[in-house]
């Protein structure tokens, strides 16, 4: 068998590949959705809204997470988290979503930013 032949089947069996494996890729937008689902999702924020979220309160499960919030305050009182932030933040995460699925890039960071702000420092 000549290898000329076997060139053909080679390239349309890694394309095929390529285009599997394309949607299972995750986009930098995505992981920040997780990330940002993740604390909204957090005892953190159960302790700013006074709700337990739906699936109940997740962990990060981090070598770096803390094991107790920091005393005191943030220094900047515009990240003081509030219940309407954290709602507000839950709603721009979904817009997000939207826009990431649509293949809106630049929209999808722009929102997950103003969603970070709104959620401000959580606990």
């Amino acid at each position: 068998m000549r290898i000329s032949a076997l060139i053909p089947a080679v390239l349309a069996a890694s394309t095929l590949a390529t285009f599997a494996a394309g949607p299972a890729l995750a986009t930098p937008c995505a992981e920040e959705i997780a990330t940002l689902e993740r604390r909204l999702d957090s005892a953190g924020a159960e302790k700013v809204t006074g709700k337990e979220p739906p699936g109940g309160p997740t962990s990060s499960h981090s070598d770096k997470a803390l094991a107790q919030p920091p005393a005191g305050k943030p220094s900047d009182p515009s990240v003081q988290p509030s219940a309407s932030g954290v709602k507000e933040a839950r709603d721009l995460v979904q817009k997000a979503k939207t826009e990431e699925k649509a293949g809106n890039a630049d929209g999808c960071r722009d929102t997950i930013m103003k969603a970070k702000e709104k959620a401000g420092a959580l606990p």
